[in-house]
C-alpha cells in the first residue's frame, strides 16, 4: 500500500506516451499481494517490498532477471493533529515516547517487522505488547491515528502524507531509521511480458524521480 498512490500517478504518465497499452492497476497489502500471487493468480507485474520480491523469484513466480528497484521509502512518525508534539529528535528520546505513549501503531509490513526488531532490541517489547495496535491488510496506520486510536503511529511517509486528521512530525533519528526499497518484476504468468518489462523499465526510470520525491520517496 506504500506505493500505491506514486504507481497510480506513474502509470497515468507512462498511458500519455503508450496510449495503446491498457494498464490495469489493483493496491492490496504486502502479504496478500504475495499469497495471491503464490496462489498462482495471473499478473503481469509484481510490485512489494524487495524482500519480498526476492522471495518470490526464488520460488518461480517471477521472471528472475525481470526486477527493478522501483523507490526507497523512509518511516514517518504521525500523532493526533492538535496533540502534543513528543520528542523523537535521538534515539534515547524515541524510546522514552515510545514508552510513554498509550496507543502505538504499525503494519504489519517490511517497515512493522523492522519496527518491532528495534523495540526487541531496545528490551522494552514485551512491555508495550498490550498498547500496540496493528490494522488489518490494507489500513492505513493514519486512519487509525485520525480517529485517536493510535497516539503515536509509524508507516511510510508515503501513506501518510496528505491523510486529514493527523500530523507527521518526521522520521525516524538517523541512527534507527527504517528504509524500504520497493521493487518489482514480471510475474511467470505474464502473457505479456515484453510491455511488462518496457513499464518497468520505465518505473525505474530517471524520469519518474520528481514523482517520487513529491509522494515522500527517493529513485532505488
Amino acid at each position: 500500500m506504500a506505493t500505491k498512490q506514486v504507481l497510480a500517478e506513474l502509470i497515468d504518465l507512462y498511458r500519455q506516451s503508450h496510449p495503446e497499452t491498457e494498464i490495469a492497476l489493483e493496491s492490496v497489502g504486502g502479504v496478500d499481494a504475495a499469497k495471491r500471487v503464490q496462489a498462482g493468480e495471473a499478473f503481469d507485474v509484481v510490485a512489494l517490498a524487495s524482500d519480498a520480491i526476492e522471495k518470490l523469484a526464488a520460488s518461480g513466480h517471477l521472471v528472475g532477471d525481470s526486477r527493478v528497484n522501483m523507490v526507497r521509502s523512509a518511516v514517518a512518525i504521525a500523532i493526533p493533529a492538535g496533540a502534543p508534539r513528543p520528542d523523537i529528535s535521538t534515539e534515547v528520546a524515541l524510546k522514552a515516547t515510545v514508552l510513554a505513549a498509550p496507543a502505538l501503531g504499525y503494519s504489519t509490513g517490511p517497515s512493522g517487522v523492522q519496527l518491532t526488531k528495534l523495540f526487541e532490541r531496545w528490551g522494552i517489547a514485551a512491555q508495550i505488547a498490550p498498547r500496540i495496535v496493528t490494522p488489518p491488510p490494507g489500513v492505513s496506520v493514519g486512519s487509525l491515528v485520525a480517529k485517536g486510536e493510535v497516539m503515536l503511529g509509524f508507516q511510510q511517509l508515503s501513506e501518510m502524507t496528505g491523510v486529514p486528521g493527523i500530523e507527521v512530525i518526521g522520521g525516524l533519528p538517523e541512527a534507527v531509521q527504517i528504509v524500504t526499497t520497493f521493487s518489482a518484476g514480471v510475474a511467470t504468468t505474464s502473457t505479456q511480458p515484453e510491455a511488462a518489462r518496457a513499464l518497468l523499465g520505465f518505473l525505474a526510470s530517471p524520469a519518474t524521480a520528481a514523482i517520487k520525491q513529491r509522494h515522500g520517496m527517493q529513485p532505488a
